[in-house]
């Protein structure tokens, strides 16, 4: 069972990148037969800008650029994807945005050639979101900020894709003192992140063992 954790800071020693390696290790202390691999957007130079390329592959007018086939790549060679990012404004960075709009294409992400309905291509696909904030929950609670990015995020991306969420989770008040306790989440975070596939693969061989 393999992760990609993709993060988006540009500060490697900030808490972002601090999550995201706890995490990490959290993966692999769950046990033996699972690994990952940390997708730095800012450290690889990830381009997130959507332009007539883009759009023409899009509107199946070209093929898709060798970079973002390459991202797709490392997505289908995951079990899990994981997002691991800082809050700018209510919702994920442009870095982030910029990869899911062009890496999340037409005819790989989902398929929208058949009219009125929408094939979901990544059904297959666990997705663990990790948004860390700096206001605190009751901030987001009362201006209706943590609804609106799972509306967003949860429902309006990964949902259209048919990918599901299986954690959703805001670490806030990041400037404050709590971050040895988000590190603490982080590492439990990891730990469960094939937590139904593991149990889902046992039973299958305890099914395919009774046959």
């Amino acid at each position: 069972m393999h992760a990609l954790i993709v993060v988006a800071h540009p500060d490697p020693e900030s808490l972002t990148h601090n999550v995201a390696r706890h995490l990490a290790e959290g993966i692999t202390q769950a046990g033996e037969g699972r690994s990952y691999e940390i997708a730095d957007l800012t450290d690889e130079g990830f381009d997130p800008r959507f332009q007539m390329t883009d759009i023409a592959s899009h509107r199946g007018r070209a093929p898709i650029a060798p970079q973002i086939t390459a991202e797709q790549a490392r997505i289908d060679r995951a079990d899990a994807l994981v997002l691991v990012y800082p809050v700018y404004w209510w919702a994920m960075p442009g870095l982030l945005k910029g990869w899911i709009d062009r890496v999340f294409s037409n005819g790989w992400a989902y398929d929208d050639s058949q009219g009125d309905k929408v094939v979901k291509k990544l059904q297959h696909l666990n997705v663990h979101l990790v948004g860390i904030g700096g206001a605190d929950a009751q901030t987001y609670a009362r201006r209706g900020y943590d609804t609106a990015m799972k509306t967003q995020i949860d429902h309006g991306i990964f949902d259209y894709c048919g990918a599901p969420v299986v954690t959703s989770e805001l670490l806030l008040q990041s400037d404050g003192p709590d971050g040895a306790l988000h590190l603490q989440t982080a590492g439990r975070i990891g730990r469960d992140v094939f937590k139904d596939s593991a149990g889902e693969a046992k039973a299958k061989n305890v099914s395919a063992g009774a046959k």
